[in-house]
Formats: C-alpha cells, structure tokens, sequence
C-alpha cells in the first residue's frame, strides 16, 4: 500500500443511546466484539490499509478510550486525541474543534464503523475530483439502513439523513475526505452534525462520490453489533485455518 495518505479523524465522541445500557459506562468504541474491544479490530484494519496517523475525537467516556489505545503503536498506528471538552460537540463540532492537528485535507470516519473499501483509491479519486469533499457511497435499495443519497449521472445530487426522497437509492457507506476550509465557516466550540455540513456541500454540488461495492460493518445498533461479531468471527477463522495451512497443519 503506498504511503503518502492523510491524517483521519475517527468520530468516537457521542453517547451511543441506541445500544444502552451496554454503553452506560463503557465507550461504544470499547464495546467487546469477538473477544476484544472494538477499536482495536478498527485501528488494526486502518493500519493494515495505509491509514497509520489517526487522530480520534473523543467526548463521552473518551479516557477510557485513550487509557485503552495510548499512542497506537500496538496497533501499527499513531494516535492523537481531540476531546469535546466541558460539553459534547457532535460529529462536526468535534471535526471543527481537531482542525489544528488534522491539517490541510484529511479522511473522515465513524467510530462505530468497520470498512473493507481501499482508502488509497478514496484518495486518488479525491485528488483528482478538484472538489473539497468527497463521499463513499454503497446502492442500498434500503437493505442497510434508510437510503438517504439520490445520484444522478454519477454524482450526488442530494443527501439528507432526515427528509427521504424517493429517488434516493444510496446510502453514505462512512469514509468520507474533506479541505479543512469546509468546516471554517460553521460555528467554533459549538455542537452541529456532520451530515448538516455534508448536505450543504452536495447542495451546492461540492460533494464528489465514490460508488464502493459491499455492504458496510457497523456496531450502532444491536443488529449491526451481532453482523458485524458474525463477520469479525468469521475471518478470524479463516486467518487460523490459513495460519494453519502454512504450517502444514489441517484444521
């Protein structure tokens, strides 16, 4: 994987009201899942694709984040933190807060989320749009999650995660690139939704697309937690078995 990728900012700051009481006292980040806490299979996966400087933005429960990771070098990564601080901030208030060490343009990223789609191809794809954001999007046909994307001749014409229009196929699939600038003229130190910043652009046609293939991983909900253990199972076995194989043993 050629080096050279941007900073990403990995949203792990919220409360996780969906899977409560799981993550009354416990970071959704932190969650179990196969065996270890989620962040770890996340931040193993990110440095295994080229993504090795992440700088996660935190707010509930977000030491316990950092007194889990540290600096990431377990990982493969190097680590950063950006805290909320006296009060949550949301998914854009806390990107607009870690501006200063995420630099000029950086990759955006749920903390709930894992994702199979290459990072280097989002890059190039972004380089080479000349636009100042870019979204990964997946054809949903409301199979995931709600479709909340409508594409016309390959491009975003509209996102809204609350108004659903009928033309909407597509649904975000969670790697996102954005210019820094973006976020310059939304409020400092105040919370707002990242996906409010993400409708202004793609209604200003700002917002370039990426159609990636393959559904997408996510621990937000109850039914995302146990697909995506399922899944995390899965090729865990499979590396042992082939692990196995090398060794010229059968399983």
């Amino acid at each position: 994987m050629p080096k050279g990728l941007p900073p990403l900012a990995l949203l792990a700051g919220g409360l996780a009201t969906r899977m409560l009481p799981l993550t009354e006292r416990v970071p959704k980040s932190l969650l179990v899942v196969d065996g270890e806490p989620f962040l770890a299979h996340q931040l193993r996966l990110l440095s295994e694709q080229g993504v090795d400087d992440i700088v996660l933005c935190c707010g509930h429960l977000g030491e316990q984040i950092e007194a889990f990771a540290g600096d990431g070098s377990r990982f493969g990564c190097h680590l950063r933190y950006s805290y909320d601080g006296n009060s949550l901030l949301g998914t854009g208030g806390a990107l607009r807060r870690a501006l200063p060490i995420l630099g000029e343009s950086f990759f955006v990223m749920y903390g709930d989320s894992y994702l199979l789609a290459d990072p280097e191809r989002t890059w190039r794809l972004f380089l080479a749009s000349g636009q100042p954001a870019l979204m990964t999007v997946l054809k949903n046909e409301g199979q995931w999650d709600a479709s909340n994307i409508e594409m016309r001749d390959g491009r975003i014409a509209c996102y809204d995660k609350h108004k659903r229009q009928p033309g909407m196929r597509y649904i975000d699939y969670g790697l996102s690139v954005m210019q820094g600038h973006v976020l310059q003229a939304w409020p400092d130190s105040e919370p707002f939704d990242l996906a409010s910043v993400l409708t202004a652009l793609a209604a200003d046609g700002k917002l370039e697309a990426q159609q990636v293939q393959g559904r997408f991983y996510e621990i937000g909900s109850p039914e995302g937690l146990r697909a995506t253990e399922q899944m995390l199972a899965a090729l865990r076995v499979s590396r042992e078995s082939e692990l196995l194989s090398y060794a010229g043993y059968e399983r």
